[in-house]
């Protein structure tokens, strides 16, 4: 579970998220300050939905450690069918179903979880899933592979992985192809394609 600061205001909402494409481009919202959590850059998302557009249009996503919810929150003002959003610190969670009430989107779930128990439980059939842990915790790679044993993925779906420019790579499936990849200040940022046998 995430801390959060204690030098935070009361109201949990001092940092703002602007969404920069689709149906709420330039919609600001509000999320907590707590240990560990950054948006993943606007400069970042840019790129990262230029690679999906044709893809993203009815997508079913899971945004796994959500955070601010910057990548599921875009994919849904960009078109995304369905979208889980998934985070274990109370005050994220709580901010992410305000937000969503702010938007009047009912095509997301918001899920209480640590990503791996929550994994363990998703019922396959996803076409993009965004992995975004806070840096320097080796959680990427025991969620690649339960995301891999359990076949959450339909065939051509995409996982783009974020992680700190000096963090070595997981190990990840030999189905899983490297498609783009760019670092960006501390962040390294890749978006795999999967196709099934």
């Amino acid at each position: 579970m995430a801390k959060t600061s204690p030098r935070r205001p009361s109201n949990k909402t001092s940092n703002q998220l602007r969404i920069i494409g689709g149906q709420w481009r330039g919609r600001k919202l509000a999320f907590p300050t707590v240990e560990g959590l950054r948006p993943t850059p606007d400069r970042v998302r840019e790129t990262l939905f230029n690679w999906l557009a044709p893809s993203i249009i009815g997508a079913r996503c899971a945004d796994l450690f959500s955070g601010s919810g910057a990548l599921g929150l875009e994919a849904l003002s960009r078109g995304s069918g369905h979208t889980d959003l998934v985070d274990s610190a109370k005050p994220v969670s709580q901010q992410l179903n305000l937000n969503l009430q702010t938007l009047q989107c009912d095509h997301a779930t918001v899920w209480h979880s640590q990503a791996q128990p929550w994994l363990q439980q998703a019922i396959p059939g996803y076409d993009i899933i965004f992995l975004d842990p806070p840096f320097g915790q080796n959680l990427a790679a025991s969620c690649i592979e339960i995301i891999n044993n359990r076949n959450l993925l339909n065939d051509k779906a995409w996982v783009y992985l974020e992680m700190g420019a000096t963090e070595p790579l997981p190990h990840y499936p030999e189905n899983w192809q490297l498609h783009r990849e760019k670092t960006a200040g501390q962040v390294c940022y890749r978006l795999f394609k999967v196709e099934q046998a």
